[in-house]
Order: structure tokens, then C-alpha cells, then sequence
């Protein structure tokens, strides 16, 4: 059903809290003090947590503060006492406390507050996996935005020639065009020399005079 555990340093509440919760299918992990109630947390993620307000060590108010403020209150807690304040149990509530249970507590009202907390963590993790899936698919929308603009951004290719290399195109107009940006850029930085054009390509300056012609490359203009 549920891994519960329960903070109290009475061993009879401990006792008959966790004889209760077994005979209704759950899993129940008890602590009697603070340092223990730590180590459970970490070391079980339990899906709800009964917490006694008055400890020796340090009390249920004050550790419900710490897993607060360290993140860790990711489960309902229910709050537990036999002389606690309203104050108190406004506190308690106010950090981040479900309920509040006042001993002696009844089979009936402990049930129910248990199976309200249960539902509640239910609906947490529902809604904070629906968060973390938002998260991850706006990441990896932005990441596949943010490639498609680095592929579509000018690429500098010589002084005053610039190309935009749209993915949308037919492969045939893409290629012409990379390979006229190509030569414009060689002849931009040979100062329109084609000898040095056709060793720099390892074309023949016939065929690369043929080749520039077919990609439509102003050669009056480069040469000047």
C-alpha cells in the first residue's frame, strides 16, 4: 500500500500506531526521536510521515522546518500531540504540515487522516511529474530551436560575402549555393586570383572557370 513512518518517543504510540497501519496493508517504519526520523527520510522516501510534536532531542515543529527549508518536505506529514497548542498546530500547518492529530487518537480519526494524506501525495506526484515532463519538453524544444538557428545563421565567408543556409531546401539548391559561397569566399581571399583559386580548390582552371559559371559567380566583380 504505502511506506509510512511514524516519529513519536512513546513506545506505545509507536507500538499501537504501527500495529494499526500493518493491519491495513501499509509498510510502516517507526523512529523515536529527530536523528532518526532524518535517517528514515533519506534513507526510505517514505509517502507520508506521523510526527510527534514534543521530543527529547528536537521537536517535531522545528524538524518540520528543516526538511522544509532543506527541500526535503516532499510528503505529507501529520502532526501529533496530546498538549500542543492552537498556536502550535497553526504553525505547524503554516510550514507545511497536512493535519494535525490530537492524542489519544481513535482508529477512526487516524484512518482518516491517513488516507487524506495519502491521496494528497498522490496528487503531488501526479502533478510534479507533469511539471518535470512540461520542463523536459521545453528543453528539448529550445534545444532543437537553438540548433536550427545555429544551422540557419550567416556564415562569414569573405569580406562582404555572407550566406544563409536554409534545411528547407532541395539538396540541389543547398549544395549550389554552399558551393558558390565556397568559391566567392576563396576568391574574395585570393583578391580574385584564379590561379591561386584553382591550387587553393585542386581544380583545374578550366573546369573551375566552368564551375563558377554554372553557380552563377560574378567574376568581373571579383576580379576587381
Amino acid at each position: 500500500m504505502a511506506n509510512i513512518l511514524v516519529v513519536d518517543d512513546e513506545l506505545g504510540i509507536r507500538d499501537l500506531l504501527c500495529e494499526i497501519l500493518n493491519d491495513e496493508g501499509h509498510s510502516v517504519e517507526v523512529a523515536e526521536n529527530a536523528a532518526q526520523a532524518r535517517a528514515a527520510r533519506l534513507r526510505e522516501q517514505p509517502d507520508l510521515v506521523l510526527l510527534d510534536i514534543w521530543m527529547p532531542d528536537t521537536d517535531g515543529v522545528t524538524l518540520l522546518k528543516e526538511w522544509s527549508a532543506a527541500g526535503l518536505l516532499t510528503m505529507p506529514v501529520i502532526m501529533m500531540s496530546g498538549h500542543a497548542t492552537v498556536d502550535t498546530a497553526v504553525e505547524a500547518t503554516r510550514i507545511g504540515a497536512l493535519a494535525f492529530l490530537e492524542k489519544p487518537i481513535t482508529m477512526q480519526k487516524l484512518l482518516k487522516a491517513v488516507e487524506q494524506g495519502l491521496s494528497r501525495g498522490v496528487l503531488r506526484k501526479l502533478a510534479q511529474a507533469s511539471q518535470d515532463q512540461l520542463r523536459e519538453e521545453r528543453l528539448a524544444h529550445q534545444s532543437v530551436d537553438e540548433s536550427a538557428s545555429a544551422l540557419a545563421a550567416p556564415i562569414e565567408v569573405g569580406p562582404q560575402v555572407t550566406r544563409s543556409f536554409m534545411l528547407d531546401k532541395p539538396l540541389r539548391e543547398g549544395r549550389d549555393e554552399y558551393e558558390k559561397a565556397y568559391f566567392e569566399f576563396h576568391l574574395a581571399k585570393e583578391n580574385g586570383s584564379m590561379t591561386r583559386v584553382a591550387e587553393k580548390t585542386g581544380l583545374e582552371r578550366t573546369h573551375l572557370y566552368r564551375k563558377l559559371k554554372q553557380l552563377g559567380v560574378d567574376l568581373v566583380r571579383k576580379r576587381s
